[in-house]
């Protein structure tokens, strides 16, 4: 099937989706807080002042307020230190009140990431950053996933996209995203090839791809020539001008579904935090 005789993709809408999450979502939680008299509540920690993490945060608190969560902000200054911050964390984790924590990311050049990270208690880690997440997650075992591929997950889930068998390619290996998603799909049995920046031949290994997950942050990075012909195509990136890893129009004509940008990875994360947030106070409000 050749680029200019392919039919057009449908697109994956994963605004509907999420909409339909967080409705859910919201149930849960006014139950939850009618039968405890505790509300989920979210943390989110914020270091710095950078425009597109107090953009997201925002967002983020915004729809937890919609789902009936409350949501507590500790902003935290752009010189602060990695001992100050785990020492913020690590007084969040163990606060009842709080039963979910995001520390937005990047937090800065000078602090410690992931020592940043494994200072969340597991039980509160509803964006699935720590260690203990990524285990239990590849483990398949009790567990949150990191966000964005657990939303994934589910996106393709929603279409009936079977992977069982298929060849997924991931292009990209944060620890946050291209790691985790990977090994998602290898728990649903796909066989799965992970791609960066050494990777000999990526367009011989893309065209290969039932489904392709793109994961690198840069815009337009894959093209429709890169793809093989009915393709699953999940663009997870998101770049200045709302634009995604995958170079849509030429990639549509080749897929045979397609997540857009925006519209189709980016509201699956936020419902997908949503969900944990309230799955993790259910766990922990159960224990009281």
């Amino acid at each position: 099937m050749s680029q200019t005789t392919s039919p057009t993709a449908r697109l994956m809408d994963g605004s509907a989706l999420a909409r339909r999450m967080v409705e859910e979502a919201a149930a849960r939680a006014a139950e939850l807080t009618a039968g405890t008299g505790q509300a989920p509540c979210l943390a989110t920690v914020l270091v710095g002042d950078d425009p597109a993490s107090v953009t997201y945060v925002r967002m983020k608190r915004d729809r937890c307020a919609k789902a009936g969560i409350e949501s507590r902000h500790v902003a935290l200054p752009a010189d602060t230190t990695t001992a100050a911050l785990v020492d913020t964390l690590g007084e969040l984790s163990a606060d009842p009140g709080v039963h979910g924590i995001l520390l937005q990311h990047p937090v800065g050049p000078h602090i410690d990431e992931r020592a940043a990270f494994e200072a969340i208690a597991p039980e509160k880690d509803v964006d699935g950053v720590t260690a203990h997440s990524f285990a239990a997650m590849s483990l398949g075992m009790d567990g949150f996933a990191s966000c964005t591929p657990g939303g994934i997950v589910r996106l393709l889930d929603h279409y009936g996209v079977e992977l069982a068998g298929r060849h997924a390619v991931v292009v990209g290996r944060s620890a946050i995203l291209g790691k985790p998603v990977g090994m998602l799909l290898l728990g649903r049995n796909a066989t799965v090839t992970y791609c960066h920046s050494r990777t000999v031949d990526l367009t011989g290994l893309t065209r290969e791809a039932d489904v392709l997950i793109a994961a690198v942050g840069r815009a337009g990075f894959l093209r429709g020539d890169q793809l093989k012909p009915g393709a699953v195509v999940i663009d997870a990136g998101y770049n200045p001008g709302n634009v995604g890893d995958v170079d849509f129009a030429s990639a549509a004509a080749v897929a045979d579904l397609i997540t857009p940008v925006p519209g189709g990875v980016g509201p699956m994360t936020i419902a997908t935090l949503l969900t944990q947030t309230v799955d993790a106070a259910t766990r922990q409000l159960a224990r009281v």
